[in-house]
């Protein structure tokens, strides 16, 4: 169980981490502005996951066809 404190502990994954978060909430913030879908853009802002929502977002609702 003591795992998560250890991974944390060392510099370089925990920064790897905080990269890995940015690039895939900035993504994921840009295509919701950009889409107009402001309930996702602040999900997207409050709610941190560590890039999992970011790519669900991205590669499962952002994909889906406007209706028209």
């Amino acid at each position: 169980m003591n795992f998560l404190p250890s991974i944390l502990q060392n510099p370089a994954i925990f920064y790897a981490l905080i990269a890995w978060s940015l690039v895939w909430k900035g993504v994921a913030l840009w295509k919701s502005a950009r889409a107009n879908q402001r309930g996702w853009f602040v999900a997207l802002l409050v709610v941190n996951t560590i890039g999992i929502l970011e790519m669900i977002y991205i590669f499962l609702v952002s994909r889906k066809e406007p209706q028209a």
